[in-house]
This record gives structure tokens, C-alpha cells and sequence, in this order.
């Protein structure tokens, strides 16, 4: 009976050793920045007609292209139209959420930073046309 006792004994003490060492390796996944790495966000070779309108495309260009009924009647759906609020600031001021215009894209979140600093690249780069 004894022997018995001490055999139950080290397996309770073996289950619970295995039971925590595997509670305790799961948790390496918990941290975000290991299951999701940052991705790089490059800003060279920035232009209007791929890096501008993609990401215009993909957040603005729902309410604020064609007859932009539903934007407020501002287009960005054109390098003419989209420079009228690049020249005045109001395109980089509602992006960032910063000013006195209001934040876009509405009612959603805010673009990525990699998305906005695109954005901000081109303007500073002189906002050209191509």
C-alpha cells in the first residue's frame, strides 16, 4: 500500500510538471509582434499613378470619385480635382484627423500610418503627376 502511495504520488507530481510545461510554452503566441510581425512601410519611389490612387482607390474613392454626390461634392478621383485640397492642405489635414476639416475616411478608422506617410512622401516631394 505504501509503495502504492509513493507510485501515485510521482505520477501526480509527473502530471502536473507536464500539464505546466505545456500551459507554459502556449503563451509564446500571446505576444502580437510575434504572430504578427510589423511589416516595413517603404516610401522610395512614391508616385502618383501607382502609390497615390491605390491607396485613394481603396479608402476615398467610394464617396469621393465620379459625380461625388455623396462626398460632400469633393472629387479625388483625378490629379486636377485631388490637387485643389493638396495645394490647401485639407487632404493631408483629414487624413491625419488634425484641423478643422473633418477626419477621413468617415466613419471608419483612420488610414495605416505607412498609407499616410505615403501620402505625406508625395506631397512632399512636390505632388507630381506621375
Amino acid at each position: 500500500m505504501v509503495a502504492l502511495n509513493k507510485y501515485l504520488y510521482y505520477m501526480r507530481y509527473i502530471i502536473a510538471s507536464i500539464f505546466l510545461l505545456i500551459c507554459c510554452s502556449s503563451c509564446y503566441y500571446d505576444h502580437a509582434n510575434l504572430v504578427y510581425p510589423k511589416t516595413s512601410c517603404n516610401i522610395t519611389g512614391i508616385t502618383y499613378s501607382t502609390s497615390v490612387t491605390t491607396i485613394l482607390s481603396q479608402n476615398c474613392y467610394s464617396c469621393h470619385a465620379g459625380t461625388a454626390s455623396s462626398g460632400g461634392g469633393i472629387k479625388l478621383d483625378t490629379y486636377t480635382t485631388l490637387m485643389v485640397y493638396v495645394s490647401n492642405g485639407q487632404l493631408i489635414s483629414s487624413i491625419n484627423h488634425t484641423g478643422t476639416v473633418p477626419a477621413m475616411p468617415l466613419a471608419a478608422s483612420q488610414l495605416s500610418a505607412c498609407d499616410i506617410s505615403t501620402i505625406q512622401t508625395w506631397i512632399n516631394n512636390g505632388s507630381l503627376n506621375n
